[in-house]
């Protein structure tokens, strides 16, 4: 599961429309755009399946996570016995969140499904891993 913030954007002027044999014809390779505002979107991914699903909202808050997990649980896998979530080590991404969105019987059974792994955190530029541990 990853998230990310994203810019909505648009054209400064309608592109010129495309003649018989050519593509459309823009006034530059660096047009001007206009900026249309800013969404969220989540995307989950299942590899080896080759499934994944991308929803856009319009922020990206603790309810909005939670309501991501109800959807992966009841929705995308209801007869899953448990889901193993991949994802980063975001203030949203916490079973707070569920009891957050959710009664707390609710939560409870969302969060004994979910099985959360955090990806590792960055320690530098390019680095996967602490300095300390690599060998020598």
């Amino acid at each position: 599961m990853d998230e990310k913030p994203y810019q909505l954007l648009d054209h400064a002027r309608a592109p010129l429309p495309a003649r018989p044999g050519h593509d459309t014809c823009q006034d530059s390779e660096y047009s001007e755009y206009i900026r249309c505002g800013t969404c969220s979107i989540f995307v989950w991914v299942e590899p080896l399946r080759g499934w994944r699903r991308v929803q856009a909202l319009s922020q990206r808050t603790r309810i909005d996570w939670a309501g991501q997990i109800k959807q992966l649980l009841s929705v995308d896998y209801p007869d899953a016995e448990a889901v193993v979530l991949v994802m980063d080590n975001l203030n949203t991404h916490t079973i707070a969140s569920l009891y957050e969105a959710f009664e707390p019987e609710e939560a409870f059974a969302l969060a004994t499904n979910a099985s959360r792994s955090t990806t590792r955190p960055n320690t530098g530029h390019g680095s996967t891993s602490p300095r300390s541990n690599s060998p020598r």
